[in-house]
């Protein structure tokens, strides 16, 4: 039996009461549901919360899911929705803070910024690069490339046209090259300085 069609079977048992068919179907999958989730939301306990509403939400949804539908790329749509949705009720709440601290700051007060201008100018690993990307164009890049889904399968995921894929993929890689370029640029002339010296 292909891995797809052990997919489908446990739907059709978990929908019929068999919940642990359901377990089954957590335990095949759940490894990458979760590394996708901790790449795009970078507090690991949130992450672990939000894989367990995933599957809550999955659950609830595999009524509506159709069986002709591959089941992972499926269940990632479903992930990608939740995540969403997690890193709007962070804006909010972030939004929320702001403005309260804003009320709150007194004059003459400087916020200090110096952690996060030492996150910027310290060199970063290529993954730290990609979490700096739009998220949407994280989305992408972590799908296509850490799960290894076809750009088809992203389209289908993320419910938007395969050209925006292609885009979107083109858009980001470009920009890791550019910071790649840089990186290499800013290198070279330290060690030049350091030859001169």
């Amino acid at each position: 039996m292909s891995e797809e069609n052990e997919y489908i079977t446990l739907v059709k048992l978990t929908l019929a009461g068999d919940h642990e068919a359901y377990g089954a179907l957590y335990e095949k999958t759940v490894t990458d549901v979760y590394r996708t989730v901790r790449f795009l939301v970078h507090d690991a306990e949130e992450a672990e919360d939000l894989v367990q509403e995933i599957y809550i939400q999955a659950y609830q949804s595999l009524a509506r899911y159709d069986t002709e539908r591959a089941f992972r790329p499926w269940l990632m749509g479903v992930s990608m929705r939740q995540v969403k949705s997690y890193r709007r009720k962070k804006l909010i709440q972030f939004r929320f803070k702001q403005r309260i601290e804003l009320i709150n700051t007194k004059p003459g007060m400087e916020n200090d910024f110096s952690l996060h201008l030492v996150e910027k100018l310290a060199n970063q690993p290529l993954l730290d690069q990609v979490q700096r990307l739009s998220y949407k164009l994280q989305q992408v890049i972590t799908l296509h490339y850490l799960n290894g889904y076809t750009q088809e399968e992203v389209a289908d995921i993320l419910d938007i046209p395969l050209g925006t894929v292609k885009s979107r993929i083109h858009a980001a890689l470009a920009k890791l090259r550019q910071k790649q370029r840089m990186h290499s640029e800013i290198a070279r002339k330290v060690d030049n300085v350091n030859e001169i010296g």
